[in-house]
């Protein structure tokens, strides 16, 4: 709208139950819509109906960032210039649900930006424009994806000033190098001590500042918020040591330093405030 876009529908995801009292939560897009005097559409489903809704409005484009429903082929079809989708990693890597978090676990030096061109296939489509991003060291999935959210609208702007004027040029996707981003499930977020502790540490990073990274200690899930790879040898899962700089515990290869956890229904704790309440002497494990 900033750029001088008339926008002619706005479709997001209906309203969910959220906060103690369960009430039907307004997400951000709904909000603006509204307050800008927006048609607003909530769809359950891209049905017949609902493909007949987007074709009523009459676009020239379409603009998808994180809608999470299946398009089908009417509405694909519906603008002149597509469905353009803003894709969070470098097409053809992790193409798929969860590329922000996929990125960080695997160790990538960098990410960024696709415009793509949506087709029938999972984010199979040529691609517009393309941008990278570095993942800093201390990047965890909530910072990294503000970075490409900012970048995102940048870049989608242009784009559709591109497609505007006729000097896109959709590029079709390398056959090489695809990997999928598949959906996390809650296992993932159960750390395998067994592993190294650089691993460990990614995943503390990727499940912040959702769902949380987790382990067991004496049987209770514990949340893990933030962690740091230190020196150490020692079982997996061991508590080598314990103090206000962290809890040091041995993983398959190295050890991480534990400095933010929270208990079950409690508030998220530095290390040495933790401890205060909740001593633990090396030796425990955490499973």
């Amino acid at each position: 709208m900033q750029a001088g876009h008339e926008v002619a529908l706005v479709l997001t995801q209906p309203d969910r139950p959220a906060g103690r009292g369960l009430k039907a939560s307004i997400n951000p897009v709904k909000r603006l819509a509204l307050k800008r005097g927006l048609e607003v559409f909530q769809p359950q489903t891209l049905s017949a109906e609902g493909s007949a809704r987007i074709r009523a409005a009459r676009p020239d484009a379409l603009v998808v960032a994180a809608y999470g429903l299946i398009f089908p082929q009417a509405v694909l079809d519906a603008a002149a210039h597509g469905a353009l989708n803003i894709h969070a990693s470098l097409l053809p890597r992790w193409r798929g649900a969860a590329p922000i978090q996929r990125a960080i676990l695997a160790g990538d030096a960098q990410t960024g930006i696709s415009i793509m061109q949506m087709d029938a296939g999972l984010d199979t489509g040529a691609v517009l424009a393309q941008s990278a991003v570095p993942i800093a060291p201390e990047d965890d999935a909530g910072t990294l994806h503000d970075k490409l959210a900012a970048l995102g609208a940048e870049m989608i702007v242009t784009t559709l000033t591109e497609v505007q004027a006729g000097r896109a040029r959709a590029l079709p996707q390398p056959h090489q190098g695809v990997t999928y981003a598949r959906k996390l499930g809650k296992h993932e977020t159960l750390l395998d001590w067994s592993r190294p502790a650089a691993e460990l540490e990614r995943a503390v990073r990727a499940f912040r500042p959702s769902p949380g990274a987790a382990t067991l200690l004496d049987g209770a899930p514990l949340k893990l918020w933030r962690a740091t790879l230190a020196s150490g040898r020692g079982t997996p899962g061991e508590l080598l040591s314990s103090s206000e700089a962290g809890l040091l515990v041995a993983s398959g290869y190295g050890a991480l330093a534990i400095t933010q956890l929270q208990r079950p229904g409690g508030r998220r704790l530095a290390a040495g405030e933790f401890l205060r309440g909740h001593p633990l002497a090396p030796g425990v494990r955490f499973g």
